[in-house]
């Protein structure tokens, strides 16, 4: 690696400094990820104001999935129809839920992989042609 530096993982500077208590609006399911969650991200300082849809958005969805799991264990994953036996209609609500609050999760860098990419670099050179090791 001859000739190339290590950048350094540059927090935002328009990031939260502390937690903020999650809406009311929230379900309990909702409100405990964002407890979870928050503290996680003001700690890396990459969560703004911009940023906070996207997070609500993501404790909805991870709310949703722990509800609907409570629902499926208590009513079971197939109901009897006319037609016959289906996949109970929590079972998708759940799918969904679980696609979206993983699509959110990498978006925030929640996951190992989003974790793992280059975001925003802090160059220890003004020439950018240094920083890409051209």
């Amino acid at each position: 690696m001859r000739g190339r530096r290590t950048l350094k993982t540059k927090s935002d500077a328009n990031a939260a400094q502390s937690v903020t208590v999650a809406p009311a609006w929230l379900s309990k399911d909702a409100k405990a990820e964002w407890q979870r969650v928050m503290p996680i991200l003001v700690e890396r300082r990459i969560l703004t104001d911009a940023d906070l849809a996207s997070f609500e958005n993501y404790c909805v969805a991870i709310g949703q999935v722990r509800e609907m799991e409570r629902l499926i264990k208590r009513a079971g994953h197939v109901v009897e129809t006319d037609r016959g036996p289906r996949a109970h209609p929590a079972v998708k609500i759940q799918s969904d839920a679980m696609t979206r609050a993983r699509l959110l999760a990498s978006e925030l860098g929640l996951t190992p992989v989003s974790r793992s990419r280059p975001a925003v670099f802090e160059n220890p050179n003004d020439d950018d042609s240094s920083a890409l090791g051209v």
